[in-house]
């Protein structure tokens, strides 16, 4: 019997031990599964959730006619131990296609119409893979959001317009035969001080997809930020969204109960984007400021999985809600599955910006250093259209820009949306141009008709732009004739703005092959940016010739005859 008892408790002794071996299923973390679909929380895994809402009659608003949208949400994080990792598939990051602009004949296709971009979150999530050691895709690469990620040094504006243009034209750094004309946009200047009351609603994702700390904690120290530069007339809204939707803090101007609302922040869930979407903008209107700046700011990492997830659709929300008055700017943070796509079309069509955040420095360039032109807008819908000179311009070709092309009857249609304007913005578009008489790109016709024009001798191009004041109304109409007299004799000759600006230029193309970059390198490109550094206040330039310097090591060496 004795025998027997010990045997027994051998036997239990043993069961327990492999009971906790690792590896063994009691114990093993459950596994999350791939967020193509919604997510919901393991009990071995706990995450901090939004609570239910509470039913009391303050927090019910009435929102558009019947409609009843919640507007009080208790968001307090649960006593439990944080969320692990999320873990994504390094592979889901989302880009929308890009057509490389083609080359125009001028006899063919004489005019060229497109919108204005003030985009540079391009630049950052280039700058963040390269740093990460690895080639962006093609379709990362906006070569204008590259070109406008960094402030140029053009004249302040006069004659009571909104922005000043000035143009200028040179021979380009590739190609033989080819120039570049500059179109050089810059905003009025506002004092932070003059802006109008701000309305801002931060629209938050803390879904478990954000729980990284590239992600969530990034946002929460550049929304800080922003908060500190705010005055006692603005007002600040926290909206959050995971599984589901909920206001964390009515609008208010005091700064703790601000700072306090963004540090309670976790993150956990699936990612209910839309009717995220659909609260921050129902707060946005109530806390509506006539006259003043009314703003949503959705930071996210674009990975919506509940409700509308088709960018498609999510514009046509965005659109729907931007003629009430209130705008949207779009903040992306992360990797791994980060949605570009979905970032930046909805704020193009939310008449706001899109910027990539991905470290601390950035959150104090976008929300601090260039917070007046983040939120305050000075011109809405401006549009760019050119038309060439056939007898003195043989071929044209718009560098970036290609997903704001406009057709050339919307130039003048005012119901047509294009971009807007920030206060101080500064906003560069380039043009490759090959002169009648130089060798082009595209074959010429057999039976083409002679290049003829009715324009003065000389003139290269006639250049119109198209704005709206801030408030709306119709459109202003600005025109100014470009002369071939006024081309630079040489590269070299060039001002230092027009240099750099072209050598971020050719860097975005050869990032997305260089098709049209001849005989341009990367050794090249970071010779004239290094040339072309001037005063560099922030270190952007200096930045920029060392990113150009990891794409150099990044790209696959050719191989040699010898090699072969």
């Amino acid at each position: 019997m004795k025998t027997r008892l010990i045997s027994l408790a051998v036997a239990l002794a043993l069961a327990a031990c492999s009971s906790t071996e690792p590896g063994n299923s009691a114990t093993r973390p459950a596994q999350v599964p791939e967020r193509d679909e919604a997510v919901a929380a393991s009990p071995a895994q706990p995450v901090v959730a939004l609570e239910a809402p509470t039913t009391t009659a303050d927090s019910m608003a009435k929102v558009q006619g019947n409609q009843q949208t919640e507007m009080s949400f208790l968001y307090r994080p649960a006593t439990v131990p944080a969320p692990q990792p999320y873990p994504v598939a390094e592979d889901r990051e989302r880009y929308a296609a890009i057509d490389e602009g083609a080359v125009k004949v001028v006899a063919e296709a004489p005019v060229s119409t497109f919108s204005i971009d003030v985009d540079t979150g391009a630049y950052a999530n280039v700058r963040r893979m390269l740093n990460q050691g690895q080639l962006p895709p093609a379709d990362a690469v906006r070569v204008e959001e590259l070109i406008n990620y960094f402030p140029y040094d053009y004249p302040d504006t006069a004659n009571g317009r909104p922005f000043t243009v000035r143009t200028e034209i040179a021979p380009a750094p590739w190609g033989t035969g080819k120039h570049l004309l500059r179109i050089g946009i810059k905003a009025q200047e506002v004092q932070r001080q003059a802006l109008p009351p701000a309305n801002l609603v931060f629209l938050v994702d803390v879904s478990g997809s954000m729980d990284s700390r590239d992600k969530l904690p990034l946002l929460q120290a550049s929304l800080k930020l922003l908060v500190k530069q705010l005055r006692t007339q603005d007002k600040v809204a926290l909206v959050v969204y995971a599984g589901s939707s909920g206001v964390v803090l009515q609008p208010t101007s005091d700064h703790a109960a601000i700072l306090a609302a963004i540090d309670q922040l976790r993150a956990g869930g699936s990612t209910a984007g839309e009717s995220g979407i659909r609260l921050a903008y129902a707060v946005a209107r109530q806390g509506y400021i006539e006259g003043g700046i009314n703003r949503v700011l959705l930071a996210t990492d674009g990975d919506f999985n509940v409700g509308v997830a088709d960018v498609r659709a999510l514009k046509q929300l965005v659109e729907r809600e931007r003629t009430g008055g209130v705008s949207l700017t779009t903040l992306g943070f992360g990797t791994g599955n980060y949605h570009e796509a979905l970032m930046e079309q909805i704020a193009d069509v939310g008449n706001g910006s899109y910027h990539y955040i991905d470290t601390l420095n950035e959150g104090h360039k976008v929300l601090v250093d260039e917070m007046t032109s983040t939120l305050a807008t000075v011109a809405k819908d401006v549009k760019i259209q050119v038309e060439f000179n056939p007898a003195e311009v043989a071929e044209y070709r718009l560098i970036g820009y290609e997903n704001r092309a406009l057709r050339r009857e919307d130039f003048a249609n005012d119901k047509v949306d294009a971009g807007d304007v920030g206060a101080g913005h500064t906003v560069t578009a380039l043009y490759e141009l090959t002169f009648t008489g130089s060798a082009g790109r595209v074959q010429p016709l057999r039976y083409a008709k002679p290049a003829t024009s009715g324009a003065p001798t000389g003139e290269l191009a006639h250049l119109r732009l198209r704005y709206k004041a801030p408030a709306g109304g119709a459109s202003q109409l600005l025109e100014i004739p470009l002369r071939k007299r006024d081309a630079r004799a040489s590269f070299a000759a060039a001002s230092a703005d027009f240099r750099f600006a072209s050598a971020v230029a050719g860097f975005g193309q050869l990032l997305r092959g260089g098709r049209y970059v001849d005989e341009l390198d990367y050794a090249t490109v970071r010779r004239i940016a290094a040339g072309a550094r001037g005063g560099d206040r922030f270190g952007y330039r200096a930045q920029f010739e060392q990113l150009v310097t990891l794409a150099e090591t990044l790209t696959p060496r050719a191989p040699t005859a010898a090699n072969e």
